[in-house]
Formats: structure tokens, sequence, C-alpha cells
């Protein structure tokens, strides 16, 4: 799979006026070391926010152009930066990048670290500036080898230019930034497990509040950002709130633009930057081709493994956190994942949801119990040995381990899927259910998934 933010057959040139993520990608896919990068206008942005703008006008900024999370969950960045502190006398703050991508079918941000380390270095140099954190860490996925040696070395290189470390830009502002590479746990994608493993602390999420601005990285005020996020501060910061608005497409309701891909059966698995609004049919059919010679598409997943499963009718949703939500699911991390028609839904979810139960930290019950409970239940009904009512506790425990019912959104996420794949394809399910089986009662009153 390719790693492009090219359109079909090249066809769209990216430009800075409308890629500002991916316009400077070399074509041979190399990174873009800092010579480059600053002849590509890099670290432009980050002179201007130092010489120009005030701390607090760079948060405003941020806010002004509705920039939001793109790891998953959306929170407006501007309105995390301003939960920061404003004690001046609280000298101790950190910023930490979120890269443990761990989510199945997503590889945005490590094309990001792999071939734009020092986008990434600007973004978190301007935030730091702005939330006056002195030492920034970059948490990294540990089987991303090659992100980690080239953001290493763009962080050398931005040390010897006076781009890191003491007084920057004469500014008398300091910032240090190190690459910390974790053991491998999808569950640190989750911002406060993620500082307890950078603590060296096992990676269970904390109680919120208090939030990680104010108790966060060994009891200092912390933020916490995702890599594509930070990467689209420095053209906010560089061409201004109304362009940045503009770029995303008539009834979207997120402003910029966002990396989306679609992998699976078609015929250019992808990443492209687009702008938020497109339609999940021009994703799939005009970047991705459709599906190869010989498939059908079955149904998609519009983020990720965590959301769940659309049909090909929701194709004409708008890519964006709220149009996605009109066909009843989420926008995840925008890469989405085409089901061909050979695929059986129980072994897909069985293989679904074993990763999901390996991967919980085991902190609370619904979680714990609950999903591997989902996984032998998927493992008899595939094996076609269910019993009656099987698929009724199934959907009770899409709903005990909903929204609301478990510590942090592992297992909500977990289930989702699941939900939506027994909603569109519950003959699937219900072939697995043993003819001769007993009824067994169900976990509970039976939950309509959607309704």
């Amino acid at each position: 799979m390719t790693l492009t933010s090219f359109g079909p057959a090249n066809r769209i040139k990216r430009v800075a006026e409308t890629h500002p993520l991916t316009w400077r990608l070399r074509d041979d896919g190399e990174a873009v070391w800092l010579d480059e990068y600053q002849a590509k206008n890099g670290y432009a942005a980050a002179r201007k926010a130092f010489a120009d703008m005030a701390q607090d006008d760079i948060v405003q900024t941020v806010k002004d152009s509705g920039l939001k999370g793109r790891g998953g969950a959306g929170f407006p960045t501007g309105v995390k930066w301003g939960l920061m502190p404003k004690d001046e006398s609280i000298n101790i703050r950190y910023l930490l990048c979120n890269a443990d991508e761990m989510e199945p079918n997503t590889w945005k941000d490590r094309m990001l670290m792999e071939q734009l380390p020092h986008l990434l270095i600007e973004g978190m140099l301007i935030s730091a500036r702005a939330l006056k954190t002195y030492r920034g860490y970059i948490f990294l996925r540990g089987e991303y080898t090659t992100a980690a040696k080239h953001l290493n070395r763009a962080v050398e290189e931005a040390k010897a230019a006076g781009l890191l470390g003491k007084n920057i830009l004469g500014s008398g502002f300091d910032f240090e930034l190190f690459v910390h590479t974790g053991a491998g746990r999808y569950i640190c994608g989750e911002e406060t497990a993620l500082i307890n493993s950078l603590e060296g602390r096992r990676a269970n999420p904390r109680s919120k509040p208090p939030f990680p601005a104010a108790v966060g990285v060994w009891g200092k005020p912390t933020c916490v950002n995702n890599v594509e996020t930070l990467c689209n501060v420095p053209a906010i910061i560089a061409d201004g709130v109304d362009w940045y608005k503009s770029l995303a497409r008539e009834g979207s309701e997120d402003m910029g633009t966002k990396l989306m891909g679609f992998s699976g059966k078609v015929k250019n698995p992808g990443l492209w930057e687009l702008p938020f609004g497109v339609t999940g049919r021009e994703l799939f059919e005009e970047y991705a081709g459709g599906m190869r010679d010989g498939y059908k598409l079955k149904c998609w997943q519009p983020g990720g493994a965590g959301t769940g499963f659309l049909l090909p009718e929701h194709l004409d949703a708008q890519m964006y956190a709220g149009g996605i939500a009109k066909v009843g699911t989420r926008m995840g991390t925008g890469l989405a994942m085409a089901v061909d028609d050979s695929v059986n839904m129980v072994s897909l979810l069985r293989n679904m949801e074993e990763f999901f139960s390996r991967e919980s930290c085991g902190f609370c019950t619904p979680c714990r119990d609950g999903l591997p409970w989902s996984v032998k239940l998927l493992r008899a009904i595939e094996n076609g040995e269910g019993q009656a009512g099987d698929i009724e506790t199934l959907l009770g425990l899409v709903g005990f381990l909903g929204p609301g019912k478990t510590f942090c959104a592992h297992a909500p996420g977990a289930v989702e899927p699941l939900g939506s794949a027994i909603k569109y394809f519950r003959h699937e399910f219900e072939a697995g259910i043993a003819p001769t089986s007993a009824v067994v009662p169900p976990l509970a009153k039976p939950i309509v998934v959607g309704a």
C-alpha cells in the first residue's frame, strides 16, 4: 500500500493553498529534511509566532480556526489549550504528542512522521510557545521504527539550527523535545494511559477529573495532542483563520483538511489529504477507484476498527464528524476500510473482538469480562455451535459496554462495530446457531441498535 496524497491518476496538484499538510511531500517518498523543509517555507510559521504573536494570541488563533483533534475524538484543540493554567508561577508544563497510532486500518500519522518529521516538530514548537511548556515528548508506537529514526534525526537537525533547546530564535524561550517509543499497547492511545506509560507505570487510564491540563505528567499541567492535529498548527499560524476555514466543503461543520484513506480490496488503496465534507462515495470511487474486479462492496467502516459498519448506500454521507453521525456512527480517524462480499461478518467480528479483548487494560469489569465473553460467543457462532439466545446476549453486551458504562472509551469503541454488524447482517449470525440448541436466557432485554 502506498502512502500518498495524490488523487486518481495523480490528477490533483498539491499546493500550499489547498494541501497544507502534504504539499511539501517528495514524489519519491523520501523524508524531507531540514534544508529542503526550510526551502519550502518550513519554520516560517514558527518564526512568525515567536516574533509577532503573543502566546495567548496563538491559542486564540487556533481556537478561532475551528481545528479539532485528529486522533478520533474530535475535541476542539483551542478549547483544550485554553484549559492549561494561566498561573505564570507554574513553570513546569509538558506537551505530549500522541503518536501511538494503533487503531487498525489507520496509518496517517506514520506517513507524516516518516516523510515530514519537521512539520510535526514545527507544530509542537509553536504549540509549546503558546502553552508555555518547556519540555515535549513524542510518544511513539514502538513498531514505527522508521518514524523513530527520522524523528530523532529531525530533532537533532532542529537543535543544531537553534530551533530547539535554549533561547530559541533569540526569544528567551526554552523547549526540549524527546522521542519516546512505547511498548505497543492500544490503550496508550487514551491520553491518561499514555501519561501513565510515559511515567513508567502500567498503561491504565486515569480517573478524570482531574484532567491532564491540571494534573498530568509527574503531576504537572500537560497537554496531549495527536500528530495530525499538531501538524495543522503551522499552516493556521502562517495563513490565518479565514483561509483555513475556507478549505472545508460547504455543509461541513469541521474546518480545514483531513488525511483520509481507504484500505481493503479496492483498486487504489492509499491516503489522501482532502477537505472535510467530501462524500464517502467520492473517496471510495474517485480516489480508491472502487472495488477490484470480481469483488463487490458489502459494507465499510469510515474511520478505523472502532467505528460502526455502514452499507454502500451510506457512501453519500459527507466525511466529517456530523455527517457520519447522521448515518449512525463516528468519523474516527477518517481512514476507511472496504469489506467485500466474500467476507463472513461473524469471522470478521470475531477477529476484531479478539484484538480489542487482548488490548483491554483489564481495569474495569465490563471491559475485562465483557469483551472475552463476546469473543467466546462469536467463536461458537462462527463454528456453527451457537445457542439460541446468543445473539441477544451479544446485543446485551453492546449495551452494557456502551458509552458511559466503562472507565474509558475502549469498550464502547470495541462493541460499536459488533452492534452495527448484527443490525445489518443478523442473518449471518443466525446461520451459526445450531438448529438443535437449547434456548438460553438472554443477558438482558435485547437492545435495538440504532433505534
